[in-house]
């Protein structure tokens, strides 16, 4: 009885912040969202995430990036939004699979429930069951938190989003005057023409926000310049919010921006006073220093990042801010050429790659473009230049190395190749999750969706290798996303080709990272290191890349 007296108690002094956007998507709610945390972190206020998405997908891992993005995956491994990425960039938070919610999976609950008999036969409706459904997701996330910060998906008067609107609307009742801000992002376009800022959209935005019950307590106004105060003023007056809570959310050179931005609009002032939150002054200047070597770097490095999806940047969201970071740890601005791996293909890669002072091959599914990955990686390995591959880009360097230094002609993954003579890389079918205790097991017909290898696992590392020079200790844990592995039927004719495997599961049963002998830096790795980097901590297998990379320049460009 107690201890449920206690969580109780806790989650009743946590309070809530809830996140939406008008207008048009795309307006920045998630890096909006981030930043608050940043600033209240500052402030010495402990928060906590949760992305409300309303499609009605259980999770984004089936989605294709054409359709979605990235896939973020926590050390838990849940596949989820790319927002709880910015989350955990911006914050000391660590998100789980309660940190995410779509309308699927809340459905999918309540359908459990209903077949299970929990509602006693009763109709089940969205309100009042679906809206119980992502109340009870949002409470649930509190802890020991001072603040939840919950971003609602989509756009407000997107039929999708409305239960979940309905629900933060209801939530007033239960927390009380004083736990709960209403925060809208909308937009304040200019018209060149006219040579005029426009406030009729976030005034139709609050109006439709207004006619479900909700009314913002503070606006963040997206524009590509301040807003002037009569502006500010005018905005208060039509959307029925205090003139010092319209802040503008300007547009910034480098997104960790934002943080300081938002502070000189004194958008942080505003939470801590209307949520009454016991703060201290903030201090900023961990970011002051991270955007002041982003826009003045003493150093440029150029990184061909060979892709498949190379017109939809959002699909490698955590990996270009990854690679930014690793910047910011050599003070060196990393210029980025995307190059389809397909014109590799059809070009050649001594056309597509020549004059880059380091490779990367990143992640991917399906064939399509793999020949022209696994060309990049002979470019790299041949050329001496530095070469990182994750997840699919390290094992196209399995793919290379065997074809060309092993002497196993037609080696293949086999899932670009089921009649492939050499499978170096095969479907894994059975592994030891640390996290459950349990063996789990695959094959082709199980289920695409969460059926991979997904989360956090622990890699112990060969010392003596780029690896552990690069994390400077012998044991590591990274996240996964995959359902193919290194074939350990092939590691003693790889090694003795060259191939260093300087990372395995504390079982050796799974290679985790790959290393070539007689290379300057050469590194592959079966997980994602991506989504670990933050700017105020760079990811050191990233550092050591654009370490590498700049040597490689430097070489270069000696006459």
């Amino acid at each position: 009885m107690k201890a449920g007296t206690d969580m109780a108690e806790k989650k009743a002094k946590t309070k809530y912040i809830f996140v939406t956007g008008g207008v048009v998507s795309s307006l920045g709610k998630g890096l909006a969202a981030s930043s608050m945390g940043a600033l209240l972190e500052a402030r010495g206020i402990k928060v906590t995430f949760l992305k409300l998405d309303p499609y009605i997908n259980v999770d984004p891992g089936t989605m294709s990036p054409f359709q979605h993005g990235e896939v973020f995956v926590t050390d838990d491994g849940a596949e989820t939004d790319l927002d709880l990425g910015h989350y955990e960039r911006y914050c000391n938070v660590t998100t789980t699979r309660k940190s995410n919610y779509t309308s699927g999976k809340i459905y999918y609950n309540v359908i459990s429930k209903e077949r299970r008999g929990d509602y006693l036969g009763g109709t089940v409706q969205v309100v009042p069951h679906i809206t119980d459904e992502i109340k009870r997701a949002i409470t649930d996330l509190a802890n020991d938190e001072d603040v939840v910060i919950v971003e609602i998906g989509g756009t407000i008067g997107d039929i999708e989003s409305l239960p979940f609107l309905e629900a933060i609307r209801q939530m007033r009742y239960t927390l009380g005057k004083g736990n709960y801000l209403y925060i809208h992002l909308t937009l304040v376009p200019y018209i060149k023409a006219a040579d005029e800022l426009k406030t009729k959209p976030t005034q139709h935005s609050v109006k439709e926000l207004q006619s479900i019950g909700i009314q913002p307590n503070i606006l963040l106004c997206r524009s590509d310049r301040p807003l002037p105060r009569e502006m500010k003023r005018k905005i208060a007056l039509f959307c029925n919010v205090e003139e010092n809570a319209v802040i503008t959310a300007q547009d910034v050179d480098t997104i960790y921006e934002v943080p300081l931005h938002l502070h000189e609009e004194g958008l942080d002032d505003r939470i801590v006073e209307m949520l009454d939150l016991k703060a201290h002054r903030g201090d900023l200047s961990v970011w002051e220093t991270i955007v002041k070597r982003v826009k003045q770097p003493l150093k440029n490095v150029t990184i061909a990042l060979v892709g498949k999806y190379v017109d939809l940047k959002e699909s490698y969201k955590s990996l270009c801010e990854a690679l930014t970071h690793g910047g910011i740890a050599n003070d060196a601005k990393v210029s980025l050429c995307w190059v389809d791996s397909e014109e590799i293909e059809a070009k050649g890669a001594d056309v597509m790659l020549k004059g880059m002072d380091g490779i990367l091959v990143p992640g991917g599914l399906g064939i399509r473009g793999v020949e022209g990955k696994i060309a990049a990686v002979k470019y790299a390995r041949e050329n001496k230049i530095p070469y990182f591959g994750i997840c699919l880009g390290m094992q196209c360097a399995v793919i290379e190395t065997a074809r060309n230094l092993a002497g196993l002609a037609g080696a293949n993954s086999s899932e670009f190749d089921a009649q492939t003579p050499h499978p170096v890389i095969y479907l894994i079918e059975q592994w030891y999750d640390h996290r459950t205790g349990t063996v789990q097991k695959r094959d082709l017909t199980s289920d695409k969706g969460g059926s991979m290898r997904l989360g956090a696992y622990p890699c112990r590392l060969e010392k003596g290798s780029l690896a552990f020079e690069a994390y400077a200790k012998e044991e590591i844990a990274e996240r996964h996303r995959h359902r193919y592995e290194f074939n350990n039927k092939y590691l003693d004719q790889l090694t003795k080709a060259g191939l260093v495997i300087s990372g395995m599961s504390p079982d050796r049963e799974l290679v985790e990272i790959v290393e070539l002998k007689d290379h300057p830096w050469f590194l592959g790795c079966q997980f994602h290191p991506e989504f670990k980097s933050t700017p105020r901590n760079p990811h050191p297998l990233f550092t050591a890349f654009i370490a590498a990379s700049f040597k490689n320049r430097e070489r270069r460009m000696k006459p």
